[in-house]
């Protein structure tokens, strides 16, 4: 039990590093690039032939705290984000918590529930060609894989959208139907919004389906050359009930090990997604922070994001821990 309780805290003490660690790059990158968000503003006053003057340009940096060394804007972010305080965004004029508040929601649904139809899905198929490798099925499979690793999440969207509107009558940029978009919660609700996002998450997940696919029937057929299957194997045991007995626990490690880079990727691939199909997730948001220059906005979601991040792998060390007790007792 010991070394169980000492496994956790140290992973707990190195997630809190690194999230610090995170925020400092995060932070310095997005402030890399030549200008700033006064800079944006006078490009678009240029643009509207209302440029200000040098007096007003000054006044704004120092209102936005613009015109301070950068180590001094970041200890003044970090030491706001420890209080609960993300920042304010500089292009929207309202609280970064606020506006992110309002579409992480939409965003963890959306991801999570992509991750989870990728393993409902992903398990049974591997574990099928596994069992039935060079058999017809065991190659639709891996062709269908190959394409989904290949084929743009983008590009599925636009596809899906346009067959979904052109044939079907079906508007695939709602979350809500028409008799639940003003209605207040309850479970029809709930319900509801699961069903309109299950489109966008099969076509968010499909790519981290394939390579699921891929790994978890890799290992298997690696596990299945081993003597001690072989000598299962010889004494009559059928071959998916030898699978799911023995080699699938073992295989189970690598595919586990990926959550810490799954989320994360599918937060951040369902920005194109988003933007394609009109969903109201953080995506969209952090495009247009980027685009404006809006570091404590963007500075706020890739926080969130890192953190993610985080806590995928803190999962991932801990199921793996689970599944193998020799990962941590070594640690």
């Amino acid at each position: 039990m010991g070394s169980v309780s000492n496994f956790i805290l140290r992973r707990l003490a190195l997630s809190v590093v690194t999230i610090w660690v995170i925020s400092v790059i995060s932070y310095v990158i997005i402030q890399l690039p030549p200008g700033d968000f006064v800079s944006s503003y006078v490009a678009q006053l240029a643009q509207s032939g209302a440029i200000g003057s040098g007096d007003d340009l000054a006044r704004l940096r120092a209102d936005y705290g613009l015109d301070q060394p950068m180590f001094i804007r970041y200890a003044h972010w970090a030491w706001g984000v420890l209080r609960g305080n993300l920042g304010w965004s500089l292009d929207w004029g309202r609280p970064v918590a606020d506006l992110i508040g309002e579409r992480i929601g939409m965003t963890l649904l959306l991801s999570l529930t992509a991750l989870a139809l990728s393993w409902i899905l992903a398990l049974p198929i591997a574990v099928y060609c596994a069992a039935n490798r060079g058999t017809p099925g065991d190659y639709f499979f891996a062709t269908l894989g190959l394409t989904g690793v290949a084929l743009p999440n983008f590009l599925l969207s636009l596809g899906v959208m346009y067959v979904g509107y052109r044939w079907f009558n079906l508007d695939f940029s709602e979350v809500h139907s028409p008799q639940y978009a003003t209605a207040p919660p309850s479970l029809g609700k709930g319900l509801d919004l699961l069903w309109h996002l299950l489109t966008p998450a099969l076509i968010l997940g499909l790519a981290t389906t394939a390579r699921l696919i891929r790994v978890l029937r890799a290992n298997l057929l690696d596990e299945l050359e081993k003597p001690y299957i072989v000598t299962a194997r010889a004494k009559g045991m059928r071959e998916l009930n030898l699978i799911l007995k023995y080699p699938l626990r073992v295989a189970l490690n690598p595919f586990v090990s990926t959550i810490g880079m799954t989320l994360p990727q599918l937060v951040s691939g369902s920005i194109i997604v988003s933007l394609v199909m009109n969903l109201p997730t953080v995506g969209p948001l952090l495009l247009r922070a980027l685009q404006a220059q809006d570091m404590f906005l963007a500075s706020g979601i890739l926080l969130i994001l890192a953190t993610l991040t985080v806590l995928g792998t803190l999962v991932s060390d801990l199921l793996l821990a689970w599944l193998d007790p020799r990962i941590r007792l070594a640690a």
